[in-house]
C-alpha cells in the first residue's frame, strides 16, 4: 500500500524539479522560498519567483497538512470522519507578456482514516493543468491539448476524454458565460478500480506534475519573443481580471485553503500582480481580441 508519506516525499520532489526548470526558463530571477507551519497539523514550502525576465509573478507550493475538517468542509466532501490528511503541489505563472499564457497545475492527494464501518482508509488523487492564452494561438492550444491526451491515454484511454469535459464545465465563469482559458484536464475523487490499481493512480498523478516543465517551456519559447505594445498589454491585464474572478468565486482550492486554516499567502499567490476592470469592454470587431472571445467556450476539440 503507497503511504501517504511516499506521497508527500514523490510530490516534494516534483515541486524541487518544477523551480529548477522555472529558473532555466526566466534565465534571471530565483525562487524565494518560505517554510510554514500550519495552526492545527503540518505545514509546507512556499517558493515564488518574480520581476523575471519573463515570469512577473509565480509560485510552486508543497504542503502536507492535517488535522479536523470543519464541520462546513465536511458536508461539502460528504463525509463522516473529521481527521484528515492532505498533501499537494500547486502552481500559477504569470508572465509579463501578453503573448505567453498563464499555466494553472495542481496535483493533490487526500486521506482520512478507517471508519468503524469499513475498516478502510478513505483516500484519493485529484489534480489537474489548464491553460489561460491571453491570446488563444490554435498551434499552442493544440499542442497543449494532444500532450495531455498523450500523457493520459498511457494510463487509461478513458481519462483524457473525463477530464477534459470535466475541465471545461470546471474552469468556467458561469457570471460571464465563457471558460477561464482553453481548458485542460481537471479530476478529483480518483481511486483505484477494477482495472485501474493505486499504483497507476499514483504514477498518473506524478506523470501530469512532471508535464508542466517540458510543456511550458515550449510555449514559453515559442512566444517569447513576440513583438508587443501597450494595446496587447492592456488586454492581458483584463484577461487576468477574469481570472481573478474564477479564483476567487468559484476555486475549489482556494475555499478549501481558506476554510481549513491555511496560509492566505500560499493561498492566495495565484492572484496575478496587475489586473484590469474596464467597464462594458468590446473589442473590435475582426481583432485578435475578439477572435480569443469566440474560443473561451466548452466543447472545443483541440486535441489533433
Amino acid at each position: 500500500m503507497i503511504s501517504k508519506e511516499q506521497v508527500a516525499a514523490d510530490y516534494r520532489e516534483i515541486q524541487n524539479e518544477i523551480c529548477l526548470a522555472l529558473e532555466v526558463i526566466d534565465g534571471k530571477s530565483k525562487f524565494e522560498e518560505e517554510l510554514w507551519e500550519r495552526e492545527g497539523g503540518g505545514g509546507g514550502i512556499t517558493r515564488i519567483i518574480r520581476d523575471g525576465n519573463i515570469l512577473e509573478k509565480g509560485g510552486v507550493n508543497f504542503s502536507a497538512v492535517h488535522g479536523v475538517l470543519p464541520d462546513s468542509v465536511k458536508k461539502a466532501l460528504k463525509v463522516e470522519q473529521d481527521e484528515f490528511f492532505a498533501t499537494g503541489v500547486s502552481i500559477v505563472i504569470h508572465p509579463n507578456h501578453p503573448w505567453v499564457p498563464i499555466i494553472h497545475m495542481n496535483i493533490r492527494y487526500f486521506e482520512m482514516p478507517a471508519s468503524d464501518l469499513d475498516h478502510q482508509p478513505l483516500r484519493w488523487f485529484g489534480g489537474g493543468i489548464d491553460l489561460t492564452p491571453h491570446y488563444v494561438i490554435d498551434e499552442d492550444a493544440q499542442f497543449f491539448h494532444s500532450t495531455l491526451k498523450a500523457v493520459c491515454n498511457t494510463y487509461n484511454a478513458d481519462f483524457y476524454p473525463r477530464f477534459k469535459l470535466w475541465a471545461d464545465d470546471y474552469f468556467y465563469i458561469k457570471h460571464r458565460q465563457e471558460t477561464r482559458g482553453i481548458g485542460g484536464i481537471f479530476y478529483d475523487r480518483l481511486t483505484a478500480t477494477g482495472d485501474i490499481s493505486w499504483e497507476t493512480v499514483f504514477e498518473f498523478s506524478k506523470a501530469i506534475g512532471r508535464t508542466f516543465a517540458p510543456v511550458y517551456t515550449e510555449l514559453v519559447n515559442r512566444n517569447r519573443d513576440k513583438a508587443f505594445g501597450d494595446e496587447e498589454q492592456q488586454w492581458q491585464y483584463q484577461r487576468r481580471s477574469r481570472y481573478t474572478e474564477f479564483n476567487l468565486v468559484y476555486d475549489a482550492g482556494t475555499k478549501f485553503g481558506l476554510e481549513t486554516n491555511g496560509r492566505i499567502e500560499s493561498i492566495l499567490m495565484s492572484l496575478p500582480p496587475t489586473a484590469k476592470w474596464l467597464y462594458n469592454f468590446k473589442p473590435e470587431p475582426g481583432s485578435e481580441e475578439e477572435r480569443t472571445l469566440s474560443l473561451l467556450k466548452k466543447g472545443i476539440n483541440w486535441a489533433v
